[in-house]
């Protein structure tokens, strides 16, 4: 009976965190509407700001370890997807999220010297689990939206996995959960009426 509630509350949870995710997404989409008529920019002149605007903020987005972000590059993501080549946003927030996933890479490398995470409880069941399932285990972990990919590369890099085996199916993973945000985003913000301003 308890378990069914916490499991009731977990749904709960995430069903909460993928609708206030949405409502930032529509309301950075219509505040940046806003802001361009205001001002009468013509938008084609801001595309390659918007590219370095994405990069950036998910190359920080990723950086942090284990930190609760509410994932502020996807809502930046999805609302330049409105106004830009949705692939084109997905590609670079993809490279810019795995370069950000060296950091959990390298804590979990320096961390095994350091701590000794050999003596941690479950260490062994994980780096088990990451050398039984490896690549895969790092391009599912990427490419779902739950899970922080920060376990992945901790892991990674306290398995010893070579640096650029754990990149690639981290920016697979990422690669196809941007596209289908940026995709996804942009259907449902041309649903949305136009804006009267």
């Amino acid at each position: 009976m308890v378990i069914e509630r916490l499991k009731q509350r977990r749904w709960l949870r995430i069903v909460l965190y993928l609708v206030v995710l949405a409502g930032i997404s529509v309301g950075s989409f219509i505040l940046f509407t806003y802001l361009m008529r205001y001002f009468n920019i013509p938008i084609e002149r801001l595309a390659s700001t918007a590219y370095l605007v994405v990069f950036g903020i998910t190359l920080l987005s990723n950086a942090a370890i284990l930190v609760p972000l509410v994932y502020p590059h996807l809502t930046i993501m999805i609302a330049a997807a409105g106004y830009w080549d949705p692939f084109i946003i997905a590609l670079v927030a993809s490279v810019a999220g795995a370069l950000g996933e060296i950091t959990a890479y390298y804590a979990g490398y320096l961390g095994k010297r350091i701590v000794q995470l050999e003596n941690a409880p479950g260490y062994g069941r994980l780096a088990g689990w990451m050398e039984r399932y490896g690549l895969w285990g790092i391009f599912f972990i990427s490419l779902q939206p739950i899970l922080p990919v920060d376990v992945a590369g901790l892991l990674a890099g306290a398995s010893k996995i070579p640096l650029w085996k754990f990149l690639l199916p981290c920016w697979a993973g990422k690669l196809g959960k941007y596209l289908l945000a940026c995709y996804v985003g942009e259907a449902v913000l041309s649903l949305l009426p136009p804006l009267p301003f």
